[in-house]
């Protein structure tokens, strides 16, 4: 079946089913017990676009996926983000030391107080998957 020939709902499945891989289903449970009339229509467009669609596309492995994502949430200061996503990398693959790379990559071309940043969010998130 074509991109285009899938329905939301086809589309809502494949997106539940690569937002559990890379996010894990207890991040993703705690989404949805969180989900309420205000923020249904909002978990359901990133559940569709963000994970049914872009995380879903063959063009890229979800490894090279992480290492974007985490330099787009250190560009956009959303810390809270990037400790869910160095999470996720981690699920996707990504060791300690390719985490670090993508953070040093990001102080040249996001700025060091952003990559210092980073870096503090990432340490306390590697930390806490080693207890």
């Amino acid at each position: 079946m074509s991109e285009e020939a899938l329905t939301g709902r086809e589309r809502h499945a494949r997106g539940m089913k690569a937002r559990r891989e890379v996010l894990g289903d207890a991040h993703v449970d705690r989404a949805e017990a969180r989900k309420d009339g205000f923020t249904a229509d909002f978990q359901d467009m990133i559940t569709r676009y963000a994970w049914g669609e872009i995380w879903s596309r063959p063009g890229l492995d979800r490894r090279t996926r992480s290492c974007i994502t985490l330099t787009a949430m250190v560009a956009g200061g959303h810390l809270e983000e990037l400790a869910m996503h160095v999470r996720a990398a981690l699920r996707n693959g990504l060791t300690h030391d390719e985490i670090k790379e993508v953070l040093l990559q990001t102080a040249i071309y996001c700025g060091v107080p952003a990559a210092n940043s980073a870096f503090a969010v990432a340490q306390r998130v590697l930390t806490e998957q080693q207890e």
